[in-house]
């Protein structure tokens, strides 16, 4: 593959485009066991139906780990949202449309959300009470097996020119809770300074979903302290002051 077209540049990664293929290509830095799940991710989410872009292969570039996939032309989400501003609600509906496709499907073999979050919570350096509270909360939510994307955000749907969605970026799947993937993508939105929009999405996906606001509030605790893990250094503060579950019951 040429390595002159970049596509878009994030942390440990670069994404190039060559022809019909994108490679996403990660640092040395980056674990394989990491790159490997990815991909491993992709093909099973792949095998559900949803629209995604196809794995072509795994492979290493250059001597660096890479994920090659095929290219889906179009515009995300999040573009067409700032471009026609006058459209949001009409997107806004389209995206949660999706999510509810996304959540629709099952995935057996995909990890479990609550599995992963126990791990997440006992890796940070939250004290033991609220450790003990945060594992006794997860615990006690409602076991589901929906495929959940971990992160979906307007960023990762690309609207090809006929208007079909596809949905990028599965390196976080899993196999659970609804209401913990709405939670995920409420923060995101907050994250962003995009706190209103958040707003709107989470009462349009409750409405849409017959979901309770106050169900996916008892998820944000437990979906923020599992994100301050891996999240950027300037996000932790934020994401841990949602933990605090006296705040969300």
């Amino acid at each position: 593959m040429k390595f002159d077209n970049i596509l878009a540049e994030r942390s440990h990664k670069v994404i190039y485009r060559d022809g019909d293929l994108v490679a996403k290509v990660f640092d040395e830095s980056f674990p394989k066991s990491d790159v490997l799940n990815e991909a491993l991710n992709q093909a099973r989410v792949e095998e559900t139906g949803l629209n995604i872009p196809k794995l072509e292969e795994v492979t290493k570039l250059d001597g660096k780990w890479a994920i090659v996939s095929e290219y889906i032309e179009g515009k995300t989400l999040k573009q067409l949202m700032d471009e026609n501003p006058d459209k949001l609600d009409e997107y806004l509906e389209l995206f949660v449309s999706i999510q509810m496709d996304i959540l629709s499907k099952k995935c057996p073999l995909l990890k479990r959300l609550k599995d992963k979050m126990q791990d997440k919570i006992s890796q940070t350096d939250l004290d033991a009470t609220t450790r003990y509270e945060l594992h006794t909360r997860l615990a006690a939510m409602k076991k589901h097996a929906k495929v959940c994307h971990g992160d979906f955000t307007p960023d990762n749907v690309i609207i090809t020119p006929d208007g079909t969605p596809y949905i990028l970026d599965w390196s976080h799947a899993t196999q659970g809770n609804g209401a913990a993937d709405a939670a995920r993508t409420y923060l995101t939105f907050c994250l962003g300074g995009q706190k209103a929009l958040g707003e709107k999405y989470l009462n349009l996906f409750c409405k849409k979903t017959d979901t309770a606001r106050q169900y996916v509030n008892e998820w944000l605790p437990i979906v923020a302290a599992s994100q301050s893990v891996k999240g950027k250094p300037e996000e932790r503060d934020f994401l841990l002051s949602w933990v605090n579950v006296c705040d969300w019951q």
